[in-house]
């Protein structure tokens, strides 16, 4: 706030917290309350980001040759530092990001548990032995470090997607330079001392931060980067894709226009349930976020019903507030947007019948906040049934068969994630088969996802290639050497 003493943050680069280049510097603020500055970050020049990649190039080959034993750790060393350090970060998350204080405790504490799981699953991770017909030789292969790896991470989890891509890379021999989101550095730079504190040998592990258009270039052309590992949006990660060297290993994580079915035989106020909490919660700031419902017209009228006298009852606010479900948007730039696509569902002839409007009054002055918003009579054509919102926007489509509705959850360029509400076994397993998605849900929410399980998306919603999360997260940090061994 005004007259407050703001906190300087640095960059972490070769085991040093250090200014940028030139001296630049940014300020994170509170999205809740414009005037709350959350603290001063280095906005760091392609000087600093080269800077960083040279010292994780010099330090690979050592950190490839520690054991094991040794990387997993460090990894659990800085898992039980982030525990101990709990509802300090989570204050900090909430006060950074805006999400309610409750879903910031839960990612501190996910991310803990990110890196504990990569230490386990990192010790068993090898590669296989072959049969083979001579019987004086043996065919294995073996699974190596790639190198250095370019780690950029968004906003809307700047704890818990960092540390799913962070604990693989370092768990698997590479060395890494982290860039997280300019909106939320601060998350970044905690896990980063926590991994330094928990004693992440000098240049193995580097932190910067600033703007994308002055490091980006470096991160992603770089000779020593091997592997970049990205979640943003589509826009964003098909220009990171045209800048990329043929042998730099890409993985993207990408948009999503995430429809949830109901069918005739749904439980209404289940669907409502879950469309609520995978629309509205996180303030509809996440990628897998529900975006349409795609919903049978015998059962559209009551459905709608039910879901606008929900939502109404929503409180929105600081998420520090007691009770409050719909924190802030994150910045002015989604606010803006969402704004923007309110506005563009009604030129389209949808019909809002409820909310997406900006809150003024009181405390909702000083923050980005803004009411969910509900269109029914949206045709599957529509932008705002076609684009990502990226926000608290649900597009209400009605349909007239089960096939309808399945060319309808097809019909954009996304493929993130996708769920059905039904009890009709048949329907429900078709749905699987079908859907053109990379995570499946049936009678559950679009979001979340388990940290053991694989997580990804097709179509534009991922490069498809290797997917986060779970063991196989591992795989795209490594790569295969076939060995024929005679003797």
């Amino acid at each position: 706030m005004i007259g407050v003493q703001v906190t300087a943050y640095k960059n972490y680069i070769d085991g040093q917290w250090v200014d940028s280049s030139d001296g630049n510097v940014f300020h994170s603020m509170n999205p809740a309350d414009r005037e709350d500055i959350v603290g001063c970050f280095q906005a760091s020049t392609a000087e600093d980001a080269i800077r960083a990649i040279r010292a994780a190039e010099k330090t690979f080959p050592a950190w490839a040759k520690t054991s094991p034993s040794k990387r997993a750790a460090i990894l659990n060393q800085a898992a039980d530092i982030l525990e101990s350090r709990c509802e300090e970060i989570a204050h900090e998350l909430t006060r950074e990001e805006g999400k309610v204080l409750s879903a910031s405790r839960l990612e501190v504490k996910r991310s803990a548990a990110t890196l504990r799981y990569y230490a386990v699953e990192g010790l068993s991770f090898s590669g296989e032995t072959f049969a083979n017909d001579d019987p004086a030789s043996m065919v294995f292969t073996v699974r190596e470090p790639l190198g250095v790896i370019a780690v950029i991470t968004p906003w809307n989890f700047p704890l818990s997607i960092p540390a799913r891509k962070i604990a693989p890379a370092l768990m698997t021999g590479n060395t890494v330079v982290f860039k997280p989101a300019s909106e939320t550095p601060l998350m970044g730079l905690r896990l980063t001392e926590a991994l330094a504190d928990a004693g992440i040998p000098a240049g193995v592990f580097n932190f910067i931060t600033g703007s994308a258009a002055k490091v980006g270039t470096p991160l992603v052309t770089d000779a020593a980067i091997r592997g970049i590992t990205f979640t943003g949006s589509t826009q964003a990660g098909e220009a990171i894709h045209r800048q990329v060297s043929l042998t730099t290993r890409m993985q993207m994580e990408l948009g999503g226009k995430n429809p949830i079915l109901v069918m005739e035989d749904a439980d209404l106020d289940k669907a409502v349930e879950l469309t609520i909490k995978g629309g509205f919660e996180l303030t509809g700031q996440a990628c897998t976020g529900t975006s349409r419902v795609i919903v049978m017209r015998n059962v559209h009228d009551e459905f709608v019903a039910k879901l606008v006298d929900q939502t109404s009852r929503l409180k929105i606010g600081n998420g520090f507030a007691e009770g409050v479900q719909v924190g802030p948007l994150a910045n002015q730039s989604q606010l803006d947007t969402v704004l923007e696509y309110v506005a563009i569902g009604r030129e389209e002839g949808a019909n809002l019948v409820y909310g997406g409007d900006r809150l003024t009054e009181n405390e909702y002055g000083k923050g980005y906040y803004v009411k969910p918003a509900i269109f029914t009579g949206v045709a599957s054509h529509m932008r705002i049934a076609q684009e990502e919102i990226f926000g608290p926007v649900i597009a209400v489509i009605a349909v007239d068969s089960f096939n309808d509705a399945l060319q309808v959850a097809n019909g954009v360029a996304y493929g993130l994630s996708a769920s059905i509400v039904t009890k009709d076994l048949e329907k429900a397993q078709t749905f699987v088969k079908e859907i053109q998605s990379g995570t499946v849900k049936v009678n559950r929410t679009t979001t979340g996802n388990l940290m053991h399980a694989p997580f990804g998306g097709l179509k534009k919603s991922s490069t498809s290639t290797f997917r986060e999360s779970g063991r196989v997260g591992l795989e795209f940090f490594t790569q295969t050497k076939t060995v024929y061994f005679g003797y």
